[in-house]
């Protein structure tokens, strides 16, 4: 099994490292790693090192010795996915999912048939602490060095302007003539895949992105729900450019 990752603030500088606090709690009193056995430390950043347990300090805290460190170079081209709030905690799903398929930065988008409701003060705040939460366990999961980054939302015009300033932004839609595998994709830059709410995007809201530049295109012949459809993009991404390569 590959050697389980926890996320520290910075990375060893010595041969020696106490992992405490609640990932050392995870590591002693969860996972019960003992003298022998190996992890990953890494820093949401890139940076990462192969560690080997020395000790354990009750359920508390590791003591481990630092094997080999590296910087995990950030894909290219990044994915971006603009996700549309959804209802419930498939919000979280979607951010989940997407963190496992790859995916480089979230951007959650208030769009106008969104059922969920972001509002500015403390329930909005709870609400994006959850999805960057999400993404932060999601990455440990899949043993990633570099946890996405969930950014502050957007509204449809914030949308817009980062689909302006991308090499490549993708419009999910279903009907779309097009399909992913069809359409030319950079090598580099920034590749802005926008999911919409389960109503949908309105005619509005597509005008403006295509506007700015966004291509409609469809990923297969099935629908996929809004919690899913990012993740499934991002897979495809992989396959379709260097960044699985």
């Amino acid at each position: 099994m590959t050697a389980p990752l926890f996320l520290v603030p910075e990375l060893p500088t010595g041969s020696s490292f106490v992992l405490d606090g609640p990932e050392g709690r995870h590591a002693a009193g969860v996972r019960r790693l003992g003298p022998g056995e190996a992890l990953v430390l890494a820093d949401g950043r890139g940076g990462a090192a192969a560690c080997v347990v020395e000790s354990v300090e009750g359920r508390t805290a590791l003591t481990v010795s630092v094997s080999r460190r590296w910087l995990e170079p950030e894909p290219a081209p990044r994915v971006v996915l603009a996700q549309a709030l959804v209802k419930g905690d498939r919000g979280e799903l979607a951010v989940e999912l997407a963190t496992e398929c790859g995916v480089d930065a979230v951007v959650p988008w208030r769009a106008e048939r969104c059922v969920a409701r972001w509002e500015d003060g403390p329930r909005g705040e709870k609400a994006l602490a959850r999805w960057r939460s999400t993404a932060r366990e999601a990455a440990k999961q899949s043993r990633r060095a570099r946890v996405p980054e969930v950014a502050e939302p957007v509204t449809t015009a914030g949308l817009a302007a980062l689909v302006g300033e991308a090499a490549c932004a993708l419009l999910l839609d279903s009907r779309a003539p097009v399909g992913l595998a069809g359409i030319s994709l950079p090598e580099q830059g920034d590749v802005v895949i926008v999911v919409g709410p389960e109503g949908g995007v309105s005619d509005r809201e597509t005008d403006a992105l295509v506007a700015a530049g966004a291509r409609l295109v469809k990923l297969g012949p099935t629908v996929l729900r809004a919690s899913t459809a990012g993740a499934a993009a991002t897979a495809a991404l992989g396959v379709l450019t260097p960044r699985w390569r």
